[in-house]
């Protein structure tokens, strides 16, 4: 569920607040949500999603971006921030943001008990929006899966899944994710 809006501002007085906090907010239609902080796996799990993106892309035309890196849904007016994103190509940004890019071919989010339903609904359904993207990936903080969710036609998404042991393609990026590697924990004791 996403909370409720803490200002109402034009998109222009958004870009210069993004700019100057040290806090992550989101945008839509004038108002402005405060983004929720992560836990410690949240952020171990972002982070080593985006380290096996970055490993498996070297030699690529693709760059992996972190949350701090806006993401604008042109088409619905969206501006949000994943937990990682990937550009190959050409990075297109907005014309009224050049910080926030436009043409993410891959999305990924950590889902967390306070955000999940907005992820799954509201959001994902904003990142359907997006003409260039080809896949979105769920990261489950309750258990080592990954889901994939994949374009497969215009206004047709195809879900996969993958658990502890397996690997799951990425075709928008031509590599795979191996599932343990990611949610490997070299604290827990063993």
């Amino acid at each position: 569920m996403r909370p409720a809006p803490v200002a109402n501002m034009s998109r222009a007085e958004y870009v210069a607040a993004e700019q100057a906090s040290s806090l992550r907010h989101e945008y839509l239609n004038g108002q402005v949500y405060a983004m929720a902080g992560g836990t410690p796996e949240h952020g171990a799990l972002a982070a080593a999603v985006m380290g096996e993106l970055r490993a498996a892309l070297v030699g690529k035309p693709c760059r992996v971006y972190s949350s701090d890196v806006r993401v604008s849904i042109l088409e619905t007016r969206l501006v949000t921030y994943p937990d990682a994103s990937v550009v190959c190509g050409t990075l297109e940004t907005d014309p009224a943001d050049r910080d926030a890019v436009t043409n993410p071919i891959l999305v990924v989010e950590v889902l967390s008990e306070s955000t999940e339903a907005y992820d799954r609904g509201a959001k994902a359904a904003h990142y359907r929006q997006v003409p260039s993207l080809m896949e979105y990936v769920f990261l489950s903080q309750d258990e080592p899966r990954i889901e994939v969710y994949r374009r497969v036609a215009p206004g047709r998404w195809e879900l996969r899944e993958a658990r502890t042991g397996e690997r799951i393609p990425l075709e928008s990026c031509g590599i795979e994710l191996e599932v343990s590697a990611i949610f490997t924990n070299p604290l827990a004791s063993s």
